[in-house]
This record gives structure tokens, sequence and C-alpha cells, in this order.
């Protein structure tokens, strides 16, 4: 957020204080060191914040009141940064910093997230040499071969930690480690080099957390969390963004309720990083091998048709696939240009931020879907770079004056999501370790039942999203798996934490949704 005369970190601390104090419990901030491109992840100083956005003090005092995640953006460093310039110049320190490649390796096996080069030329101290840029020209990949370099971001991690930071966001950790003629990509190095990571965080900062940012198939995803104990507490839950866009695409949650089936944690201290919507777009990679080639083209041409952009990754055989669509999430479910009523827009996208806050794990809500942002094309055509569409930065008085306007789009989607957010913290079922099963409810219907896992009296919520935009119902069948321990000829009470309403189920009766409506129900279960 932008407000004149105050640094945007103080800015933001006094918002989410006044707005979201009792509402969330943590904070990622993106990238806030002084960076050259790239909106922070091209970062020159990893230990020092951006002076334009703020000081330590600044980010400490968001820590007093919220749990901090920041972002060890650690595969690559900016060239701008002193440990590239020390290796332009020949200082003997980073001349093992980067991977330098000589002649003409065959790459051709090299995972590519983007379509630039994969080396960079620079004129060094001693001539030009060829530099391995995974992302950009602009982001120089450190080598892990060298101790040095280990050691320099191990002591990083701990730093951080000293600084307020609970939870620490492994960007780009699957490229982490190159080996010429290898994929690079998910290299064993890279899962030891997470391993310790972990090892250390367990000796020294016992109750930080490490969250993977792998933006790949899911079965890839979660290799992250090891065996449950030495890898990743949390991984990103990347197949979701793509899987509920298909499910509120055709009106049809099979796919999503078949793959939710097969979704396990490793151990009691793993568990997802649940998100729609962030700073970069929706990976379409993840979906694959979930979702048919077919479905994953349906995706890509609704985003083209609701205004948004498609970005490329290149493949060995030298052609380019869709690796990423560039769009607001509220727009990638409601065309902007689709004549339908506000209220009908904002039920779907409401329904589709439940399913996520509903699933098992810790749900995360990019700072623009929780206070119901649209796309922002002028960004684009101001940077020339597709993630701008969803990186708009706000006027405060302006945000705030919509907040409090009712009725205005920003408070309604910013009061469902506060209904929401307080139906969730009403009742322990929504533990992220805890349980999950998936109900059979229907294809307009997708159904889950959460229970707490930890208490003598376990209390469940059934939780109930019709995905269509026409009324559905639900018959008593497909609420057993949560009525099971209830004489099956009764009625009884359930309390809808949404609506804090109480109603009676019957066995005789079906339970009826209006379009896009969520209901989570809370039944409990006396403990015989």
């Amino acid at each position: 957020m932008r407000q004149p005369g105050i640094l945007p970190l103080q800015s933001l601390d006094s918002f989410v204080r006044a707005r979201l104090t009792g509402l969330i419990s943590g904070i990622h901030l993106l990238p806030f060191y002084p960076a050259s491109s790239d909106d922070g992840f091209s970062v020159i100083d990893y230990r020092q914040v951006d002076p334009a956005l703020g000081s330590w003090e600044d980010v400490v005092r968001l820590g007093e009141r919220f749990r901090l995640m920041f972002d060890a953006v650690i595969n690559h460093v900016s060239a701008q940064s002193a440990w590239f310039r020390g290796y332009l110049a020949g200082d003997p320190k980073y001349q093992d910093y980067f991977i330098t490649v000589h002649d003409d390796p065959d790459l051709s096996t090299v995972v590519r997230p983007r379509t630039l080069p994969l080396l960079t030329e620079f004129e060094t101290h001693i001539g030009r040499r060829k530099v391995w840029t995974t992302f950009s020209a602009d982001q120089i990949d450190l080598n892990y071969h060298n101790p040095e370099v280990l050691l320099e971001v191990l002591d990083l991690l701990l730093y951080y930690i000293r600084q307020g930071a609970q939870l620490i966001r492994l960007d780009a950790i699957a490229y982490l480690w190159k080996e010429i003629g290898t994929t690079c990509i998910h290299l064993p190095q890279t899962h030891a080099v997470v391993q310790l990571f972990r090892s250390v965080l367990d000796q020294l900062a016992p109750g930080a957390m490490l969250v993977t940012e792998t933006n790949v198939p899911h079965e890839e995803n979660i290799s992250y969390f090891g065996d449950g104990y030495n890898e990743a507490h949390m991984v990103y839950n990347f197949a979701l963004p793509p899987l509920i866009l298909h499910t509120f695409y055709h009106g049809d949650c099979s796919q999503l309720a078949e793959w939710a089936k097969n979704l396990r944690l490793p151990s009691r201290q793993t568990t997802f990083f649940n998100f729609l919507a962030s700073h970069d777009g929706i990976g379409l990679s993840p979906a694959r091998g979930i979702l048919t080639d077919a479905a994953v083209d349906v995706l890509v041409q609704r985003a083209i048709a609701h205004g948004g952009l498609v970005s490329y990754k290149s493949m060995p055989d030298g052609s380019q696939l869709p690796y990423e669509l560039n769009i607001n999430y509220f727009d990638a479910l409601c065309n902007p240009q689709a004549n339908e009523p506000l209220e009908l827009q904002v039920k779907r996208f409401l329904c589709a931020q439940a399913i996520m806050m509903a699933m098992i794990g810790v749900p995360g809500i990019y700072f623009h879907s929780l206070f119901g942002s649209r796309g922002w094309p002028e960004g684009v055509r101001l940077t020339g770079r597709n993630r701008t569409i969803n990186r708009q930065k706000l006027e405060r008085s302006e945000l705030e004056m919509q907040l409090d306007q009712p009725g205005s789009m920003r408070w309604v989607i910013f009061n469902g999501f506060r209904r929401l957010l307080s139906a969730r913290k009403a009742t322990p079922a929504f533990d992220p370790f805890g349980d999950q099963r998936v109900l059979e409810c229907g294809a307009g219907v997708f159904g889950l039942l959460r229970q707490d896992p930890h208490s003598a009296s376990q209390t469940r919520v059934i939780c109930l999203h019709n995905i269509t935009p026409l009324p559905q119902s639900v018959g008593w069948e497909s609420l057993q798996p949560g009525l099971a321990d209830f004489d099956q000829d009764s009625s009884f009470q359930v309390r809808e934490l949404i609506s804090e309403q109480e109603f009676t189920i019957g066995r005789n009766k079906r339970l009826k949704l209006d379009p896009y409506q969520t209901a989570w129900m809370a039944v409990k279960v006396q403990n015989p």
C-alpha cells in the first residue's frame, strides 16, 4: 500500500492492526530487501531492508502481533549484488560463488521455468564468461557445490529468524543444485540441502518452519515433505488453484474430489499451505497429470477470454508450453465482460475461497483477494511483465474508503472473508494437521468432513460447497460419515458456523443449498 509521508511497512503495520487483528495469525512479507528487478526477487543485499519500504524495526514491530514469513530467495542473487560484482572484479572470495559454464555442453535436459536463455555472458576480470541464470539475466544462480555458499545461506536463515521470522519460504528451491547432464530440478543434492536446513533449524530454532515453493506437478511437489520429519513443514499446495478453476468452470467437482481423497500427510508435523492466488500467476504444471491436456487448454483459453495473459516455458525439444496463467483470481472465476450480477460473482469467488479454507492445511489469502481487487492490465503495459496484472500497489486512503462503504465490492468481499475466517476459528476441527474426508455429495456439491484430532469430545464439521449457479440438495446418505455416531433414525441439531444458525437434519430431509452457497455445519460427538 501507498500512503503519503509514511513508509509502506509502517503503513501496513497500522492497517493490519486495525483491520486484521483477530482474523489472521500471520503475514507473508514478499521480499523487502534491496532488489534490482522482479518485484524484489532479484536481491541485492539479503540482510538489509529496502529503505524505501522501511527498516528492520518496522519488520520487528509487525512481528509483535503477527507470525511472519520471510522469503529466502536463495537460488539466485542480483547481478548488482556485492557478491556478483566481486566475482566480476576478481575478488577471490566470490570466484566460486556462481556457476561458470565453459565450452558448449549439452543442456537440453535442463528443466526450464522460463523461455529466457539459461546462460548469460558477462565481462569479467579475465574476459567474457557464461554464467548460469535460470530465471533472468539479472538473477545469477548460486553455486551450492561451494561449501562457503551453503554456510553463508545457513547463517542467513538464522539471521532471518533472529529478526522475527517464524516461517521461512524457500523460493524456487527445486532448482537449487545443478549438474550438467541432468534435469537440474529435484536432484538428490537439493533434497539433502533442505534436510540440512531442517536439521539446523530443529537444533537452533525449534518452532521455526520451512515452507517450500515448488511450482511443479503434485507428486514432485509433495516430495519436499521428505519422510515427514526431515524436510519441509509445509509445501505450497500448487495443484489447488487450477483444480478449483476447473471445478467452477464445469460446475463439476468430481476431479477435485478424486484428487482430494488421495491427499495424505506423512506425519503430524507436516501440512499443506493452501492458496488460490498469490503474487505469481496460476501455475499449470501442478495440474498436469491430474487434468487432461484438453482440460488444461480450457483453463488457458478461459483465462485469455477473461482478459488474462499466459506465460510459457521452454521444453527440451525447443517448443514452448503454457506454464502459468497471469490473471487476478476473481477475474479468472468471473469474466469481467460478462453481463452477470455482481452478487453472483462474489458468491462464486467466496465459495472458491471457502473450499480452500476448509481443506486440510494452513490457508493463505493473497492481499488482493482479501480486499476484492480486480486485475490491473494497465500495470502490464507499464512494466511489460505479465505478472504485474495482479500486483497493483493500492492507495491506502482509497482502499479504506471503499472498505468502509457498505455495498461496495471491497466491502462485500472483505466482510465475506471476515465471516469465513471467524467461522473457521470457531472450531478446532479445522486443525491444520487434523483429519479430512471427502463426502460423496454429487457433482454439484464439494463436501468435506473435518475433525478435531485432539479432544476427547471430538468436534466434526461437515463442509458443503455448491459449486454451481443452480440450487443443489444433499441427502442423509451423503452426510452419514459425519453422523455415524448418532442414531440413524433420529433427527438432530447442527450449528452452521458462517450464519451462526442452528437447524435440524433428519433422515428423510434433504439439505438445500443456494447457488454458490457454503455451509459449514458443526456436529459435536460425545465420547461414549
